[in-house]
């Protein structure tokens, strides 16, 4: 199944005073830790049970290197590490700094390789993506709960582009 995405124009102009158009992701649906393990399940010896409780332990001993102010990598997935996002409230002197002052953030990036040239070769995740338009069906009802899978392709007139 190809990445969906849609067309947005900003709310904010730009230096030349145009309202510029960018693609934003589609998002047709989720899945949770139940349907995850079952997944892992059918690939490996393990159970159902035991792939969550792997996934739960998993979470678990993340958090608590994360909130030891340690940066967690995971190979061939990525890295996991805390973030503080000022809030755009300064102080003065460096004695008026307080961790109130932002908020929390946990940032993750993807496993990647590098070529010779120090150039990302591969990034886990997203090596390989195809990127489609999406156009949702008119049906008059406009829930969109479809998600526009009913082409099993993204839809009619496909603006396909591979990333990666």
């Amino acid at each position: 199944m190809p990445v969906l995405y849609k067309t947005i124009q900003s709310t904010m102009k730009n230096k030349e005073g145009d309202k510029l158009f960018h693609p934003r992701t589609v998002y047709v649906g989720g899945v949770n830790t139940e349907k995850i393990a079952q997944e892992i399940a059918e690939y490996s010896s393990l159970s159902t049970g035991d792939v969550k409780n792997s996934i739960d332990n998993l979470v678990t001993v993340l958090t608590r290197h994360l909130q030891s102010s340690e940066v967690v990598t995971l190979d061939g997935f990525g890295t996991f590490r805390l973030a503080m996002k000022s809030r755009g409230k300064g102080v003065k002197t460096k004695e008026e700094v307080s961790a109130a002052q932002a908020t929390l953030q946990v940032h993750f990036t993807p496993a990647s390789t590098r070529n010779m040239d120090r150039t990302v070769a591969t990034r886990s995740l997203v090596t390989g993506v195809k990127c489609v338009l999406y156009k949702p069906e008119s049906d008059g009802s406009g829930s969109g709960s479809e998600g526009g899978s009913g082409s099993g392709s993204g839809g009619g007139g496909l603006d396909e582009n591979p990333l990666g």
